[in-house]
């Protein structure tokens, strides 16, 4: 108990502060979902599959930002905070080139959806929000290398603040440009990609002030010269970073193709699996928070050699997750009107995403837990057999599953409650492999 009691303080100093962060992101995306969904079915639809589209892309190429945290981590429990410095100065060159590519892949990834079954009416609004979030692109591949060193050295609070101008700064650019107030014209759903753009450049800006400036990162002096990087650098956060970024390229991807299943189906269908899915992922903000806090706990424990207090922490991770995750059960299934009714004005809509948001609810559980799993074992620098892992159970069982049940069903086709049941199972798969992986490794 002495040792929950001290890992409970530990994940409150350093989760508090990632939830804040992650809240933030959250809200800049539900801001998009609303105000998007107030300027029409169309308009939200295409939003939605845009990013369905670009998210997956994002997480993907940027998994070697998300490598910083366990490295530094461990550097910064092993106290060489010289290497840290050196890492970092090698770290921002490789974000810049991640950042020009991905810049480039927003407006081509758009380009190749008009070969797909979705009105072209959507298609339109996707393409141009995709093209508006590549202006941005470079600047929050960069912002989240500065974030994951920041969040790898403890300071998990900078991180916050920044996020939370960011949200603040988004709301009103996103209302003024979906909307064309003040004289602008009006954009509908690609406004939401170019207020997504503005704030990314804003939080890196303020990012790159606060650890010129703040305490303790003016000891680690990541800006003072310029380092290119080395190739045994790019090889540790390819080793680390590369499954990062295709697991979470995967289970993003289960998303995204729920989206692309539900395309056909119409705006309804698919404004409604966007508002449950926002929904979702708000509340998962929570555990998302934890097994973020646990990587660099984890990784700090493990840089001190404190082998033991690391698999306590990893294994806490996973029951604050759960616990977590019954809390936004018992919200989403409360609330669920109320929430609903944050999203849209459509009675359609409305009537469909409430059904979906029972899938939502349960959801949370298996999400949960997996996250909880997920986090510690980065912090084990353990990511290769975690993506194989992911893999297996939503490409091979959940979005096959949910494809199926969606047009088929067991009696009949079950629509958008086929493919959630799909995620659902998915899920469910991956949390059991991650924990006997953690088992495992701890």
């Amino acid at each position: 108990m002495k040792d929950y009691l001290k890992e409970l303080k530990q994940f409150l100093k350093l989760g508090i502060p990632i939830y804040g962060s992650q809240a933030s992101y959250a809200a800049m995306g539900l801001t998009d979902t609303i105000v998007a969904g107030r300027a029409g079915a169309v308009e939200l639809s295409g939003v939605a599959i845009g990013s369905s589209v670009a998210n997956p892309l994002f997480f993907s190429l940027s998994g070697l930002m998300f490598a910083i945290t366990p490295i530094v981590a461990h550097l910064f429990g092993a106290k060489r905070i010289k290497d840290i410095s050196l890492k970092m100065k090698e770290v921002i060159w490789i974000a810049l080139g991640v950042g020009l590519i991905l810049t480039l892949a927003y407006p081509l990834a758009g380009s190749l959806l008009r070969f797909s079954s979705i009105d072209k009416e959507i298609l339109e609004v996707t393409f141009g929000y995709l093209s508006a979030l590549s202006i941005g692109a470079t600047a929050i591949v960069l912002f989240t290398a500065l974030r994951c060193f920041s969040e790898g050295i403890t300071q998990t609070r900078p991180v916050f603040w920044v996020a939370f101008i960011g949200m603040l700064v988004n709301i009103p650019l996103d209302i003024i440009l979906v909307n064309g107030y003040f004289g602008l014209p009006k954009l509908g759903g690609v406004g939401c990609g170019l207020a997504t753009s503005f704030v990314s450049i804003v939080m890196l800006i303020c990012m790159t002030i606060v650890i010129q400036k703040g305490n303790p990162f003016k000891e680690i002096k990541i800006f003072n010269e310029m380092k290119f990087p080395k190739l045994s650098t790019l090889k540790e956060l390819m080793a680390l970073g590369i499954p990062i970024g295709i697991g979470i390229f995967v289970e993003l991807s289960m998303f995204s193709g729920a989206a692309i299943i539900l395309g056909p189906l119409g705006d309804v269908v698919v404004a409604s699996h966007a508002v449950a899915l926002s929904i979702a992922s708000f509340f998962f903000m929570m555990p998302l928070s934890i097994g973020l806090a646990s990587a660099t706990r984890v990784g700090n424990l493990l840089g001190a050699s404190n082998f033991n207090g690391a698999k306590i922490a990893s294994f806490f991770s996973v029951g604050l997750c759960l616990i977590g995750a019954l809390i936004n059960v018992s919200l989403i299934l409360l609330f669920t009107d109320v929430l609903v009714n944050l999203f849209t004005t459509e009675k359609a809509v409305f009537a469909a995403a409430v059904n979906l948001l029972i899938f939502a609810a349960i959801f949370q559980l298996p999400d949960g837990i997996q996250m909880g799993a997920l986090g510690s074992l980065r912090g084990y620098k353990d990511t290769f057999i975690p993506m194989i892992f992911l893999g297996v159970a939503y490409w091979i069982f959940g979005l096959p599953i949910g494809y199926y049940l969606t047009y088929y069903g067991i009696n009949e086709p079950m629509g958008a409650g086929g493919v959630w049941i799909g995620m659902i199972v998915g899920l469910t798969i991956a949390a059991v492999l991650l924990i006997n992986r953690l088992r495992k490794i701890s």
